[in-house]
């Protein structure tokens, strides 16, 4: 009985929340290792199936960095970094386009078919998307002045067509996003998943966007876990090199989408089951929370 009850606990304490957001769009970044275990990969997606079920649309956007990584050690392709970013020469496009266009979109889109969603997979080049230029990678030299870096086929969104992922909605579909862009020339661009996401939720004008990562949230100096930031604790902490590496462009993209309208961000522990619904619908949450 003591369970029973504190289930229906667990269901009040989430009846506000499900009022509150019904009707609204959350966009979600789907990464880490939530993509690669089998139990994640289930409890994400019954997660997005119940959010759908209960008049929330969700938009997923995903990556799929260590699938690259794999197809392109069997290449023979070895992979540099820029703060983050990963250098894109033609021939590297061509695999990050097969494996993430391809055999990453479409498993995320059968996982959530096979638990009652109604998914459709797209790229960024599917009715121009997401159309997108060259991105140049801002460095820091060794004497402390920037330059600008040129990575090869990495883009930075320029406009996201979102009629397309509005009439989708509306049809009570779930639209699953390659971070693939299309170029003026109809070139493919390899575009940075938080950032896409980012983008897309601040087209949408969207509630939330959430970004699922292998950590628990934004941490401190110290090591310590930040429930709630403002965008500029963030960009000090990027100055104080509490953030660094990958985690930069995941913190810019959630300040960028903020600025252009999205209400909240939220960066939470994908390693965790069921991770997006502890986010949404419990008081206290379980990763870090961004606001304006």
């Amino acid at each position: 009985m003591k369970q029973l009850i504190e289930k229906a606990n667990t269901l009040m304490e989430a009846l506000p929340y499900i009022r509150r957001f019904s009707g609204k769009t959350f966009v979600i970044k789907y990464g880490g290792h939530a993509m690669a275990d089998e139990k994640l990969k289930e409890s994400f997606a019954l997660d997005i199936v119940l959010l759908k079920s209960l008049g929330i649309n969700t938009v997923i956007v995903h990556g799929g960095g260590p699938q690259i990584n794999d197809t392109l050690k069997k290449y023979g392709i070895v992979s540099e970094f820029v703060r983050g970013m990963r250098v894109t020469d033609a021939e590297t496009m061509q695999v990050v386009e097969m494996v993430l266009a391809g055999q990453v979109n479409k498993e995320v889109v059968g996982y959530l078919n096979q638990h009652g969603g109604r998914a459709v997979g797209l790229s960024g080049k599917d009715g121009t998307l997401l159309l997108a230029k060259k991105l140049l990678q801002e460095v820091k030299d060794d004497d402390g002045s920037v330059s600008m870096v040129d990575i090869g086929y990495v883009g930075d969104v320029v406009k996201v067509n979102s009629d397309l992922i509005s009439t989708l909605e509306q049809g009570k579909y779930i639209p699953v996003i390659a971070p693939i862009g299309v170029g003026p020339d109809g070139e493919s661009y390899n575009i940075n998943a938080d950032l896409v996401a980012g983008r897309v939720a601040a087209a949408l004008n969207a509630e939330k966007l959430i970004l699922l990562t292998d950590i628990n949230g934004v941490k401190d100096t110290g090591g310590n876990l930040l429930a709630s930031l403002t965008v500029a604790e963030l960009h000090r902490l990027i100055t104080e090199e509490a953030i660094t590496g990958g985690m930069i462009p995941k913190v810019i993209c959630c300040a960028d989408a903020l600025k252009e309208g999205v209400k909240k961000a939220h960066i939470i522990d994908g390693r965790m089951e069921h991770a997006v619904l502890l986010e949404i619908f419990t008081d206290v949450g379980i990763g870090t929370e961004i606001v304006k």
